[in-house]
């Protein structure tokens, strides 16, 4: 998606450890126009897929996975990074290693939202050594939910998450794909 990669150049900062940061419009402060076209264009490429659920990982994936949701017309159901009081029932467990946090933590997910039979987009805004990515894909695995794509907004080419998860035979689209980075920019792989 040029519009994002031209965002990104914009106003994407590198920092040290391949950390891109774009926190001016994509997980922190949000520009929910670029938001609403990104969700357009994820709507554009897995419609035919028969998703009756939007799953993703809190908290930066919930706006992506909102504004796709307006699109398909469909409920967002989210993993949360700490199982709270305010859940109730039983819930789907797995522990992800969060490279941005450095720490390893357990996401939950209401057993209620998730059923066998489902047919799941999972959505989230980066994707790098695929962890967060492994964690939901247990999470449906336990649902007997099948996964019908996976969405991202940005993917760290450079790193195995995005090779290890189309060599799995997932359906993976990523909008905006670094082939490198470095303190003097960074390169995007081309289409095709």
């Amino acid at each position: 998606m040029k519009l994002l990669e031209q965002r990104i150049l914009e106003e994407g900062q590198v920092r040290p450890g391949n950390v891109l940061k774009v926190d001016c419009f994509l997980n922190h402060q949000l520009d929910v126009e670029l938001l609403d076209l990104i969700g357009e264009e994820f709507y554009r490429i897995f419609k035919e897929d028969g998703v009756n659920k939007i799953l993703t990982i809190e908290a930066s994936g919930i706006a992506i996975a909102c504004m796709t949701a307006r699109h398909f017309h469909l409920p967002v159901v989210f993993a949360k990074k700490a199982k709270s009081k305010n859940i109730d029932g039983d819930v789907f467990t797995s522990k992800v290693h969060s490279y941005t946090y450095g720490r390893e933590y357990d996401i939950t997910l209401a057993k209620k939202f998730l059923a066998p039979g489902d047919r799941v987009l999972i959505l989230d805004d980066f994707l790098a050594n695929g962890k967060a990515m492994k964690g939901l894909l247990d999470i449906c695995r336990q649902a007997g939910a099948s996964v019908a794509g996976i969405g991202i907004c940005i993917e760290k080419g450079f790193q195995p998450g995005g090779a290890e998860l189309r060599a799995a035979g997932y359906k993976l689209a990523s909008l905006a794909i670094v082939d490198s980075m470095s303190d003097s920019g960074l390169t995007f792989r081309e289409e095709g």
